[in-house]
């Protein structure tokens, strides 16, 4: 694994370099859209008897993407992108966070699996409804690593970026724990709708209490001491042990991660008994871990395209996952915005990019993967796989310019309270 390690490192340094100097499209789209290429490249070199893909392919196969994702980069990519998030400013859009990251995507989850189960019959392919809604479940949040990638580079107001970044980071959390709830139903179990919300609550309401507890010790522990060597250990241990106990807690380990680094950030953004050193230094690391960790996974979902059997068959299905998934994220997302426009605070047009904006990442390829092989598992991956390059590439590359055009010089915060009432 060490040796596999190096070639990924060697490969995504190159890759980045590559985009850097001569590509210049954003981090996330620039590395996926080269190593796609390479792949594709390297399928083609295969059918003329050049075999450099079965190379990759024997390269890839012992790399248990689920497990890389789900166990080991995202407790570090969740609190590096929640540590830099200021919790004043996400305080105070809270109301139209909880309503995206909770409800919106529980809505869309039924939305996008009782859509496909519908409509994937009049295409000729029988998907059993438990198979729709897990896809319903995994394809439903935005990815918080694509979307802040993305969006830093955009340059969206304030106060949307403030929206869509924390929508993403917590229905991140919501959507692996609706995929638990609809994972369960694969074997042929028909859990209550009681025993549903029980679980729910207890994976995402012990997974919030869980975070606050790890992210009170964490900052307790950095504000008496001001070593850099040993703040950076503190925290290394606080997000892998945590996530790790979180696990075994039953309770949601991305929820747990997202909260203990808003609190984390919250505390040393505004404690002044930390040096201004030492604050810079604990923020230069994890945006590194972050930078590293980003690289490395999007150029590995450029590759994993592969390993994928994706047949032609699957072209029109795909498609209408596509649209599906569009549909669900305008009814959960535009409208409530426009409808509910007084509680949101957000700028004329802004649902455009709430909406355009929900890129679907490597967590709903990874959740894909884990379910149990067969052929309806088979589908799903390829429909997930389908949807997120559709989002990494046409969303994201579209993203800024959308931006551009339909939120021109407006304000970047959000107005005071006297302001509103005088308004």
């Amino acid at each position: 694994m060490l040796d596999i390690a190096a070639i990924f490192l060697v490969v995504t340094a190159f890759l980045a370099y590559v985009n850097h100097r001569f590509v210049r499209l954003p981090n996330v789209v620039g590395l996926m859209s080269i190593a796609m290429l390479t792949s594709l490249l390297f399928v083609g070199l295969e059918k003329l008897g050049i075999g450099l893909g079965a190379w990759v392919v024997a390269l890839l196969r012992p790399v248990d993407f689920s497990k890389l994702l789900l166990q080991g980069m995202l407790s570090l990519l969740l609190f590096a992108g929640a540590l830099h998030i200021d919790l004043v400013e996400l305080r105070a859009y809270r109301g139209p966070v909880a309503i995206l990251a909770f409800l919106g995507t529980m809505v869309s989850t039924g939305l996008i699996g009782v859509g496909l189960w519908t409509v994937l019959p009049w295409l000729g392919l029988a998907l059993p409804f438990s198979y729709c809604l897990v896809f319903g479940a995994l394809i439903s949040p935005t990815d918080p690593i694509a979307v802040l990638g993305i969006m830093r580079t955009a340059g969206a107001p304030k106060s949307v970026e403030i929206v869509i970044s924390g929508e993403s980071l917590f229905n991140d959390g919501v959507g692996v724990v609706l995929f638990t709830v609809a994972a369960s139903m694969l074997d042929g179990a028909r859990p209550t709708a009681l025993g549903m919300i029980g679980l729910f609550a207890l994976q995402a309401g012990g997974g919030m209490l869980f975070g606050s507890a790890v992210g009170y010790l964490t900052s307790w522990l950095l504000r008496t001491t001001d070593g850099y060597q040993v703040e950076v250990l503190v925290t290394l241990a606080a997000v892998i042990g945590g996530y790790t106990l979180a696990n075994h807690l039953g309770v949601s380990g991305p929820l747990a991660m997202v909260i203990a680094g808003l609190h984390v950030g919250h505390r040393r953004r505004h404690d002044r008994v930390l040096s201004i050193d030492a604050r810079r230094r604990l923020d230069e690391f994890w945006e590194l871990i972050d930078a590293v960790l980003n690289s490395v996974l999007f150029v590995l979902m450029g590759f994993e395209i592969i390993m994928l059997r994706f047949e032609w068959a699957l072209l029109g299905p795909t498609l209408v996952a596509i649209a599906l998934v569009l549909l669900a994220r305008w009814i959960t997302v535009a409208l409530p915005v426009e409808s509910l426009s007084r509680l949101f605070h957000l700028p004329a047009g802004a649902w455009k990019t709430l909406t355009w904006g929900g890129l679907r990442g490597g967590i709903s390829v990874a959740l894909a993967l884990s379910l149990p092989r067969g052929s309806d598992r088979d589908t799903v991956v390829a429909l997930t796989y389908g949807t997120v390059v559709f989002s990494i590439l046409v969303q994201g590359l579209t993203i800024g310019g959308l931006v551009r055009r339909t939120l021109p010089c407006v304000p970047t915060s959000k107005p005071s309270r006297a302001s509103r009432i005088r308004a």
